[in-house]
């Protein structure tokens, strides 16, 4: 791949595309339509189906941890090479339920990836877009998260007729054809340069500290309907599994128009307003949950809550390349911006398992907990736009 190529400005676009869709949208995604069918299959008992959902949430803060110092060491092209194959085996070994450790270990190595992926792809890769089309750029990239949730809604149930073990080597399958078809699409590093006087340390302003605290609540928001949407709608409303995969199927319409629709909205508002308009229609959506039974209301809060797991990605992205200069300092404070995510993240998904353990299922508190973590990311903001005016006073 050259610079002179037409098509070489999008193959890595592709790319990451495909890192994304297997790394989060089906490495994650795909699990949540199958927790009816593993509980109904006896593989394991419900409460361990929800607790190894969960396994992957806390290899995914692994991932972020890991990934800065081992791309350093191998580059970013080979270590999300490597991820992208990690996943496909994690696919390929739960097909064999052996026992819950051994499942376990699978669904934490398929969390590894799409940590590692989501830190490592989008650096590698913007470097080679132009400055006023990155936001489009990281939500085309990011888009890769709803394909996978939309086409595990449906993939999924069509796979499970033919069997819950063919299920799993069909996503391996998958998995693989999307990493061979990526493969020569990576981008390579950007030269190193010898060490300069500016540390490449992540920023620490307060805007900046504001939007990791943002980021982690919104982590925490979200991870109540990505685990126990289809369960609620099927089990939890008496709807029934079809029920179930509809809205999943609605949840993933919405993954894939919300990081095309929050890049843009990055581009032409700015991150800032993105960050603010996103919180407030969220916390409404998830109101709708909280309060409605009605298929037709939920499915409509469903199309809104699923463009925002993938959506946000690229919106806080573009918000670290408003407030921080330099690329080597970007990677940085992204790097620290997707830590906190993948913290809060992995923290939620046990806190929300066991706060449905001791609350005998009840839905409605955990998506109270969510739609809290909204508020509080929106008092942020308000803190932060507080702390500017009094600035902007004393420097009168």
């Amino acid at each position: 791949m050259t610079a002179s190529t037409p098509r070489a400005p999008w193959l890595p676009i592709w790319a990451g595309l495909c890192a994304s869709l297997v790394g989060i949208g089906l490495a994650r995604f795909a699990y949540t339509p199958l927790i009816p069918a593993l509980i109904e299959a006896h593989w394991f008992a419900s409460s361990a189906v929800v607790f190894l959902g969960a396994a992957n949430l806390a290899g995914y803060l692994i991932g972020a941890l890991i990934s800065r110092p081992i791309a350093t060491r191998w580059s970013s092209a080979s270590v999300l090479r490597f991820m992208m194959v990690l996943v496909s085996l994690a696919f390929l070994g739960c097909a064999w339920p052996l026992s819950v450790s051994w499942f376990f270990f699978w669904r934490l190595l398929s969390g590894v990836a799409g940590g590692a992926i989501m830190v490592l792809a989008a650096t590698a890769i913007l470097p080679h877009v132009a400055t006023h089309r990155r936001g489009l750029a990281s939500g085309a990239i990011f888009l890769g998260i709803g394909l996978g949730i939309a086409g595990a809604a449906s993939l999924v149930p069509w796979l499970l007729d033919k069997g819950l073990q063919q299920t799993w080597l069909g996503l391996a399958a998958l998995s693989l054809l999307l990493t061979i078809s990526s493969w020569a699409g990576w981008p390579a590093d950007p030269p190193h340069h010898p060490p300069t006087p500016t540390p490449a340390k992540p920023a620490t302003s307060a805007a900046v500290l504001v939007l990791f605290g943002q980021y982690a609540l919104m982590a925490t928001a979200l991870v109540a309907p990505m685990m126990f949407l289809v369960d609620y709608i099927s089990r939890g409303l008496g709807a029934g599994t079809h029920a179930g995969a509809l809205i999943w199927g609605l949840y993933g319409l919405g993954a894939i128009a919300g990081p095309v629709l929050y890049g843009l909205l990055a581009d032409h508002l700015g991150a800032r307003a993105g960050i603010r308009i996103v919180l407030f229609a969220q916390l409404v959506a998830m109101g709708a949950l909280i309060e409605s039974h009605d298929l037709r209301l939920l499915g409509a809060a469903a199309l809104l809550i699923g463009s925002f797991p993938p959506g946000i990605v690229p919106l806080a992205l573009a918000r670290v390349h408003s407030l921080v200069e330099g690329h080597t300092r970007q990677n940085a404070t992204w790097s620290r911006a997707t830590v906190s995510f993948a913290s809060f993240q992995a923290i939620a998904g046990y806190g929300y398992s066991a706060l449905f353990a001791s609350s005998d299922g009840h839905y409605g508190v955990l998506f109270s907990v969510a739609a809290a973590a909204l508020v509080l990311a929106l008092l942020l903001e308000l803190i932060l736009k507080s702390e500017s005016r009094t600035a902007a006073v004393q420097a009168i």
